[in-house]
């Protein structure tokens, strides 16, 4: 078994807490990591036996078991994971970055987890990016993608403080993995805070330019995408498809908006990710869907000797 530690006794970290305990045969939850004492996550912790301290990193640090955790993830802030990742740095742990800070490489399980597997800091990129990324890349792996645009729309009761506080860097760090980790030529990318009631679960929405107009084309597109959502649904089992993937040619204005005069169709994809209820709401699966890749990194890495770390 691989010792693992969280960082982040929120909602994030605590229902990744409770993923390694109830579905995980390499993991061994060792340690639960937060700032405050009288966090839901800390007492969870503690009932489930587990180690837990609220002094933050340096209470990590300073744990007997210290030695024996292979793999820490980070569920707190991308300002505050970029001093973790210094505070850890000496130690040669493994770090899984939920955070929009990604001083390491972006990774999402079903693309590239294989290329980065000895990284010591890997980045999850962002809940938005986890579900449309693997689409972006299902198309372009089939034809070039000169430019992929996405939509995001989760229930606001599930952005606490720390999705919040970083919705630029959301933006942001989605768009850049669109390209690098999608393969598209440009990328943007757009949250939505859904206020209804009763809270909707996560929806997305990928749009993807192309410049082939051969019909044979477009149904290899359609199974990519099909077959890439069914690998993502292995480790996310609330992902799925709403409906058959769309293929229509462009207009003209679309042509100008994006700067493009090569491309002819835009293919359209609509996502649902319904958590799974570990912790969090079912609604949440914007959440579910970052604890879920980030276990399934863990359980890759813990697959393979630690030795491989650069």
């Amino acid at each position: 078994m691989t010792k693992v530690a969280v960082i982040g006794s929120g909602n994030i970290g605590t229902d990744l807490m409770i993923k390694v305990l109830r579905l995980s045969e390499r993991l061994e939850m060792a340690a639960m990591i937060g700032i405050d004492p009288a966090s839901d996550g800390l007492a969870l912790a503690e009932r489930f036996g587990v180690t837990t301290t609220a002094e933050g990193v340096a209470g990590l640090i300073s744990l007997p078991s210290f030695d024996e955790i292979d793999i820490v993830f980070d569920a707190t802030s991308a300002k505050a994971h970029l001093a973790n990742a210094r505070a850890l740095g000496p130690y040669g742990k493994r770090l899984i970055d939920l955070t929009p800070a990604a001083p390491g490489p972006f990774v999402v399980p079903a693309v590239n987890l294989e290329q980065h597997l000895g990284e010591p800091n890997l980045n999850m990129v962002t809940c938005g990016g986890q579900a449309t990324i693997p689409v972006v890349a299902a198309v372009s792996r089939v034809t070039p993608v000169p430019y992929a645009e996405i939509v995001a729309s989760i229930a606001s009761r599930s952005a606490g403080p720390g999705t919040r506080a970083n919705i630029d860097e959301f933006t942001e760090t989605t768009a850049t993995a669109i390209r690098t980790v999608g393969g598209a030529g440009r990328g943007r990318a757009v949250i939505v805070l859904n206020p209804a009631e009763p809270p909707p679960v996560m929806r997305d929405t990928v749009l993807c330019l192309i410049g082939d107009p051969d019909p044979a084309l477009h149904e290899r597109v359609v199974a990519s995408v099909e077959q890439m959502a069914a690998e993502v649904a292995a480790y996310v089992p609330g992902y799925r498809l709403k409906q058959r993937v769309q293929i229509h040619p462009v207009t003209e204005q679309v042509r100008t908006l994006v700067g493009s005069a090569d491309v002819t169709h835009r293919v359209s994809v609509f996502l649902q990710v319904e958590g799974a209820g570990h912790y969090l709401p079912a609604y949440a699966g914007n959440l579910d869907i970052m604890t879920s890749a980030a276990l399934a990194v863990a359980e890759r890495i813990a697959a393979q000797p630690l030795a491989g770390v650069r």
